[in-house]
């Protein structure tokens, strides 16, 4: 789930505190095109206005007609098609013969909204199973990769939180900009820092930290292929052990401050020391980061997730793209 539809669920929630009823749309299949992926949804509120969107405005405006005219008074969770003839396809803004399939679903205490809400705010990755005949909600840990949407006649089963996880080694400035840009670019954020000077000061919302030492914690989080760790610490005792480790998983991305010239001394380190190969060598981005001229820690924690949403979505870049190591928010070693 993304931020747009986490924005979703905290406007329905702010309706039924207000006491307004509102109907949750969730796409649950797409034929053709589609401006929003499976999964996406819309709310509409008891007397029109709406939340979020599924399509370019057309599929939005029919709902908004159908509440007003008190056709989706649902007793409980209904699927509904749109565009499912070239005539409606073109109406509804859908390509020549495409269809867009919503669950609407009628909300209420039973919901879990609130619920769901408070697990999402500390990070967490929730799934969200809907009893398509009671309108009952059971909210669980997902299981490994059951990251997926599914429906048959029975439930709907979705999956809401962070599809991403970030580990930051280093609790430093730099780190709260990157670990609170992170959050909005719809990543799990795990900040390690066995150091109290640094520890002690830092309290962001919906971020975990960890004070074990960075090796042991970059073990524990297992990286995947959804996962990143970035090295901010400037101190070889803990970049490297993290980097160790790191590099010798399958995680989409691993990078490390720092100019270039200290990027070649770590990467002899780790060669001598921990026995990494020039294979996994190669995998560390350092300097980590686009070359934006960024210079201050906000300007570089963005220049950070700007490649990383890159080499999430594989495309791969120039040298002349990624910074040059010539500062790194000040500092030149």
């Amino acid at each position: 789930m993304d931020n747009v539809d986490l924005d979703v669920l905290r406007q329905v929630a702010a309706w039924s505190k207000a006491g307004r009823g509102a109907v949750l749309g969730t796409i649950t299949r797409t034929w053709g095109s589609a401006p929003r992926p499976v999964g996406s949804v819309v709310a509409v509120r008891d007397d029109g206005a709406i939340a979020g969107s599924v399509s370019g405005g057309c599929i939005e405006d029919d709902l908004i007609a159908r509440v007003r005219e008190g056709a989706l008074n649902l007793t409980g969770p209904r699927l509904q098609r749109w565009g499912v003839g070239a005539e409606e396809a073109t109406r509804f803004g859908l390509p020549c013969g495409g269809t867009l399939e919503l669950m609407l679903e009628p909300l209420t205490g039973a919901s879990m909204i609130d619920e769901l809400l408070a697990r999402l705010d500390l990070g967490e990755r929730v799934c969200r199973t809907l009893d398509l005949g009671s309108g009952a909600v059971v909210l669980s840990a997902p299981l490994a990769g059951a990251d997926l949407l599914s429906v048959n006649e029975r439930q709907l089963i979705t999956h809401h939180g962070p599809q991403w996880r970030l580990l930051i080694i280093g609790a430093g400035q730099m780190t709260r900009y990157l670990a609170s840009m992170a959050l909005g670019l719809d990543y799990q954020v795990l900040i390690c820092d066995p150091r109290e000077e640094y520890a002690d000061g830092l309290a962001l919302n919906g971020v975990q930290l960890t004070r074990e030492m960075p090796d042991d914690v970059v073990t524990a989080f297992a990286p995947d292929g959804h996962s990143a760790v970035v090295a901010l610490t400037h101190d070889p005792k803990l970049d490297d052990l993290a980097l160790m480790e790191a590099l010798k998983s399958p995680a989409f991305y691993v990078g490390a401050i720092g100019s270039r010239v200290n990027q070649s001394k770590r990467k002899a380190r780790l060669a001598e020391h921990f026995g990494l190969s020039d294979e996994q060598l190669a995998r560390l981005h350092g300097p980590v980061g686009l070359h934006i001229g960024a210079r201050t820690p906000p300007e570089i924690a963005l220049s950070i997730l700007a490649h990383m949403t890159a080499e999430r979505y594989g495309v791969r870049l120039s040298s002349s793209q990624l910074r040059s190591g010539a500062e790194e928010g000040g500092c030149a070693v």
